[in-house]
């Protein structure tokens, strides 16, 4: 069945081979211009992407024919591809084998795409681990809610 309108908002988080910060800031808008391009091909539309030195956010509304994980494999295979081609980055670049994805409702469309955006100045005072400890403790104490 076709899907007319759709509404399927996610917040994707892609983290680089044992979190080293290998994205020179130099590069990021490069890659980050790249990745749009791959999500816009892709029949999805991205709101907002940051890409820090070891980790990446993006929030994207998705296309209902690609699956979370089928997005997130598009993505993670062809930049890695764009930015060892370019040697946009030290040595061979590759992201975990694993990314997060988080739903969004519209509702909160605009104030993830602020959270993302405004990357530098909230990684001046949490280091992405205690970011990333936080979304999950966030979203397990949401889904354990709904399930109650």
């Amino acid at each position: 069945m076709k899907i007319e309108y759709k509404n399927l908002y996610t917040h994707f988080i892609f983290i680089t081979l044992n979190r080293f910060p290998v994205i020179p800031e130099k590069n990021r808008e490069r890659i980050e211009k790249y990745i749009t391009g791959i999500v816009n091909n892709n029949d999805s539309k991205l709101y907002a992407i940051y890409a820090n030195q070891e980790h990446i956010h993006l929030l994207v509304s998705r296309s209902p024919k690609l699956s979370e994980e089928e997005l997130a494999t598009i993505i993670s295979d062809s930049s890695e591809r764009f930015i060892n081609e370019n040697k946009l980055c030290e040595g061979r670049f590759k992201w975990q084998e694993s990314a997060s994805a988080f739903s969004v409702s519209k509702s909160d469309v605009d104030k993830v795409c602020k959270y993302i955006l405004n990357q530098p100045k909230h990684h001046s005072k949490i280091t992405f681990a205690e970011e990333y400890e936080s979304f999950m403790k966030f979203y397990q104490k949401t889904l354990q809610y709904q399930i109650r």
